[in-house]
């Protein structure tokens, strides 16, 4: 593995060769943030920055910004996502136990916007460019597993201790203490030795194409959430708060539909996380505009109420800037957030791990994707950890909200079952 001090030489050409991105992803240590069938995939892993503690995010902006600087880079492509890039992904809570990543792979695919490309990084200063083409046919390419059937059971919180612990929130919410806290569950199943993730990941990538899948340190899962987009200056996030089932038909869907946005408790929850973003994101940002209502995300088991924000930077700020400032949102936190934050870590009584922490990547110009790790597991050799949760406001109802975690799990279950 590479030192962090050693300059990295980083070359990207176009490339006709990569073909479906989801083709180069490894079947054992997946790396890769997509959404649609465009993004990036790491084959590889060069080199591994780790972060633990209160200052994870600003440690990471450091060192990533001292590895950009030394960086020799050679990028026929230009693009954001192009040059010498990281996968990373962030715990959740400053006490977490779960390791925070920058992961720089030996060789990235890419394709975005009709364009392909090829990135290859090595450590220390080259004598000739390497050609990008032969890099991807050196690759082995091995035909996929069977897909794997598991069965989740519940983890350190129950369901029974989610709807007391649900109750034990409305109580602190009564008591004026937050207006909204969000109470989160686990589940965990045993894969099969040599299990291959690329079935799980792809069976992710078709059903939930509009969603970012990320496979990052083991953290695989299909998000709706953006939690904030930088490119050449240009920011944008999309917040995800208040939920409720589909209908069973067209006429039942349309009304599930309607009675959500029609809702109060989810139109409050919803306020809440919106005001989170923009009160992080408007000192930095001009031209900050977001809906005056939210809109309902349709998903395929799922209606969301979204709303989705844009403006331009007003200085020179990295994605790993921006998702320090805006972690945690009231989406995945509660409001005001830092008491939501002291009632979970009294409440919930188990470490998130990375779930709903920041997963995406980075570029040596600052630009980057990130969204938030929702609908997810994390996979630790033949152990795997899937996670959901949901957002209590007044007026919630435990069994409603078990309810909802349930169809939160289904796309992790779904897709390793």
């Amino acid at each position: 593995m590479a030192s962090a001090r050693e300059p990295l030489t980083i070359v990207t050409r176009p490339s006709a060769s990569v073909g479906d991105i989801l083709d180069w992803i490894s079947p054992s240590n997946p790396l890769a943030f997509v959404r649609d069938g465009e993004g990036i995939v790491g084959i590889g892993e060069l080199l591994r920055l780790e972060f633990r503690g209160p200052n994870r995010f600003s440690e990471a902006a450091t060192a990533w910004s001292e590895i950009s600087r030394t960086a020799i880079v050679h990028d026929s492509v230009k693009r954001a996502g192009t040059g010498l890039v990281a996968l990373g992904s962030f715990a959740f809570a400053d006490s977490s136990a779960a390791v925070s990543v920058l992961i720089v792979p030996r060789i990235i695919t890419g394709s975005r916007n009709g364009i392909q490309w090829v990135t290859s990084i090595t450590v220390g200063e080259v004598g000739g460019l390497p050609d990008t083409t032969d890099v991807l046919a050196s690759i082995p390419r091995t035909p996929h597993g069977s897909p794997v059937h598991i069965s989740f059971t519940p983890g350190e919180m129950s369901a029974k201790g989610f709807t007391s612990t649900v109750r034990a929130a409305l109580r602190e919410i009564s008591h004026r203490n937050a207006a909204k806290i969000v109470i989160a569950r686990d589940q965990v199943a045993t894969l099969p030795a040599g299990a291959d993730l690329r079935v799980p990941i792809e069976a992710l990538t078709h059903r939930y194409p509009d969603t970012f899948t990320f496979a990052i340190d083991g953290l695989i899962g299909s998000s709706p959430e953006t939690l904030v987009r930088v490119h050449n200056g240009h920011v944008s996030a999309r917040v995800l708060a208040g939920s409720a089932a589909r209908g069973e038909d067209r006429i039942s869907d349309g009304r599930a539909a309607a009675t959500l946005a029609a809702s109060p408790k989810d139109q409050q929850e919803h306020a809440l996380a919106l005001a989170s973003v923009m009160d992080a994101l408007q000192p930095l940002s001009s031209e900050l505009v977001a809906a005056s209502t939210p809109f309902a995300l349709q998903l395929p088991n799922l209606w969301h109420l979204a709303t989705d924000i844009e403006g331009q930077l007003t200085e020179r700020s990295s994605a790993l800037d921006l998702i320090e400032i805006l972690h945690p949102t009231a989406a995945v936190a509660g409001a005001p957030t830092p008491s939501a934050i002291r009632i979970i870590d009294k409440l919930e009584g188990f470490d998130r791990g990375r779930y709903a922490g920041p997963v995406g990547w980075v570029d040596a110009n600052g630009n980057g994707e990130w969204a938030v790790a929702l609908r997810c597991a994390q996979v630790d050799g033949t152990r795997i950890t899937a996670y959901a949760g949901a957002g209590i406001v007044a007026g919630s109802d435990a069994k409603r909200e078990l309810a909802e975690t349930e169809l939160k799990f289904r796309p992790i279950i779904e897709a390793f079952g």
